[in-house]
């Protein structure tokens, strides 16, 4: 199977959907470079290169470049899913969704429910999120619990090249609005992904390591950090399971508590900050309705409830890491 980077498996999944389905319409800032100006349109892909070859492929018609303004072309974004198109929405970083939260939370999340479900809101709305860059706290959160606590979003986090393509073209295939987020990080990894068209179902975690003596679920570019722990744990006997949940609402919730039954001790790795967070979501279903099973008191791995500071060795110590993981893993294993 081909080698890819993440950002290569995005924009393949982009290239597929426009060009099967004349609907899917995308828009954004610079989302080709150039715009308005004498340069060179799409001279850059977009902002992360995600979107390269798109406006030669599909025309301006189709790949739209928008107005400094995320609640102007988000609202855009809504009212033409609504009347039969399906958007892609892109806010180059979710920091920038406070500015358009009102078209999200009170007008698309809420459209099927207004409307008897008979409206339909195939939205994608996509975004970079989490720290590592060197961009400052205002370009760096990992808002996905804001948007999980939204009843009618549905929230993708992606941790692989193979998962970001078939999740973006459920995203895209789904009748409901998406917030689709994208790690800065994750960008430049590379998997192995098919040339070809696939989904993958929303609500479906992943394994993506088997073990037997402590349960990991890490979240986005956490899955990572989760893999490298795993690692050290291996070298010290320590057989860690790690469980990618890829979507936080829908949550998988049956592979969560399957898994719990099963294995007894929990640690969960969330970049996001802790007060009700994903990660303090899932331990609260986990102790609700797996408390017998657990043989010590599940353990949260997450940044500190702070912002994302900008000097390099402080940003580096607020991301979540391999050792803090180990040193959760290995003080539940001696109980």
């Amino acid at each position: 199977m081909a080698q890819k980077s993440f950002r290569q498996a995005l924009n393949e999944a982009l290239h597929f959907e426009m060009g099967r389905d004349p609907r899917v319409i995308m828009m954004g800032e610079d989302l080709t470079g150039g715009a308005g100006a004498n340069g060179v349109k799409d001279a850059w892909g977009g902002p992360f290169g995600v979107t390269r070859g798109l406006l030669d492929a599909f025309g301006p018609e189709r790949i739209r470049d928008t107005p400094i303004s995320e609640a102007a072309f988000i609202g855009a974004a809504a009212g033409a899913a609504l009347t039969g198109l399906r958007p892609i929405a892109e806010i180059m970083f979710v920091d920038f969704a406070g500015v358009c939260l009102d078209q999200i939370m009170n007008q698309a999340a809420k459209f099927r429910y207004m409307f008897g479900g008979r409206a339909k809101t195939p939205l994608v709305i996509r975004a970079t999120y989490g720290a590592g860059s060197r961009s400052g706290s205002q370009h760096t959160q990992a808002l996905y619990p804001i948007f999980t606590h939204i009843p009618g979003l549905k929230v993708v986090i992606p941790s692989t090249p193979y998962d970001a393509k078939g999740l973006l073209l459920q995203a895209i295939r789904d009748d409901d609005p998406v917030i689709f987020l994208e790690h800065k990080m994750l960008y430049d990894t590379v998997g192995e992904v098919p040339d070809g068209a696939y989904t993958i179902p929303f609500g479906e975690a992943r394994v993506a390591r088997d073990g037997k003596d402590v349960l990991i679920v890490a979240i986005g570019r956490m899955v990572q950090v989760a893999e490298e722990a795993a690692r050290k744990l291996a070298a010290e006997g320590i057989s860690a399971c790690i469980i990618d949940p890829r979507t936080t609402s829908p949550l998988d919730e049956d592979t969560l508590l399957e898994f719990t039954e099963t294995i007894g001790r929990v640690v969960i790795v969330d970049e996001a900050n802790p007060r009700c967070s994903v990660a303090t979501d899932i331990s609260a279903l986990l102790a609700d309705k797996c408390f017998d099973a657990l043989k010590a008191p599940i353990k949260l791995v997450t940044a500190p409830h702070a912002p994302v500071p900008y000097a390099p060795n402080l940003e580096d110590a607020y991301i979540p890491s391999a050792e803090a993981v180990v040193k959760a893993a290995t003080s539940i294993i001696k109980r």
